[in-house]
């Protein structure tokens, strides 16, 4: 069994078709099919059943999954390692980061690593959605939450402040009729982080008029008089037409965690980014911290 046919294995285990492990690998559909039919031919029985809800292991491809799964770890081992004893700084560096962060926060960092290390390629992977690092989806990450996974480095890097924001006419409503003033939160799936319990309890008779995982959405929701929103001050400061509300106090802000893998430790261009985001961010965002 070869590790390229295990991978496309593992790819249908997890999206439960043909096409969402053809996406995921970044091969042809067709393709997907063949090897897992070269793996049923060499198992002597099929691996896959179809169901109303996608493929599903049979009883022969359950009994292959833990293997295939012990394969995975020992490859994704041996990678992690021979990209952590990379002693050049070159290459590219996948970072993972919530699009406000990368964006208002993160950037400059970005653009101090290429400025001293012009053969270091960053490629920012800018999603709410938490990457698997042992599986290196990305080489580092930053989350507002501690990593949870084994074997990972992870500290604390920083604070960021928050603060409620709204256009110039939505200030005004706001001033002659708070709740005629709708509320621009985070979606389901978020609904538990601290500053959306917080706006719901300041302001118990406002509407919810629109919700999404991206700060960087709600912003442009903001700007465009739809309600007020919670934002990183990072992102609402630095939008045009935007005002910060000081009535309602400050919301509560957030730390901000970096992570990375133990095998990834050595990683030169990994370690020169680092050294520069501590600088630049040791005291809040907008440090010039890197300038020498």
């Amino acid at each position: 069994m070869e590790w390229s046919d295990v991978r496309i294995f593992l790819a249908v285990v997890r999206g439960r078709s043909f096409g969402e492990a053809a996406r995921t690998l970044g091969v042809s559909h067709p393709t997907v099919g063949r090897r897992i039919k070269a793996l049923e031919d060499e198992a002597e029985q099929a691996l896959f059943r179809r169901t109303p809800d996608g493929l599903v292991l049979t009883d022969a491809g359950d009994a292959v999954l833990a293997l295939a799964e012990s394969m995975e770890d020992s490859a994704l081992s041996m990678e992690r390692r021979l990209a952590g004893n990379q002693q050049r700084l070159e290459g590219i560096l996948r970072i993972s980061a919530a699009e406000w962060f990368a964006g208002y926060v993160l950037a400059p960092v970005l653009a101090e690593l290429t400025h001293r290390h012009p053969a270091v390629v960053p490629e920012v992977i800018a999603s709410y959605r938490l990457l698997n690092l042992s599986r290196r989806e990305a080489d580092v990450a930053f989350r507002i939450v501690p990593f949870t996974e084994p074997d990972i480095v992870q500290r604390r890097l920083m604070s960021i402040p928050y603060g409620v924001y709204g256009s110039a006419d939505t200030v005004s409503a706001m001033q002659k009729d708070p709740a005629s003033v709708g509320l621009i939160l985070m979606n389901t799936a978020q609904s538990h982080f601290p500053d959306v319990a917080w706006l719901l309890d300041r302001c118990p008779k406002s509407p919810r008029v629109f919700t999404s995982t991206s700060r960087a959405v709600q912003a442009q929701m903001c700007l465009r008089g739809m309600g007020i929103a919670v934002l990183p001050r990072p992102l609402g400061d630095a939008t045009a037409g935007l005002q910060r509300i000081e009535t309602l106090g400050p919301p509560p802000g957030r730390d901000v965690w970096v992570g990375y893998h133990h095998d990834l430790r050595h990683m030169d261009r990994l370690r020169a980014m680092l050294h520069i985001a501590d600088t630049m961010l040791a005291q809040g965002p907008g440090s010039k911290g890197a300038a020498d």
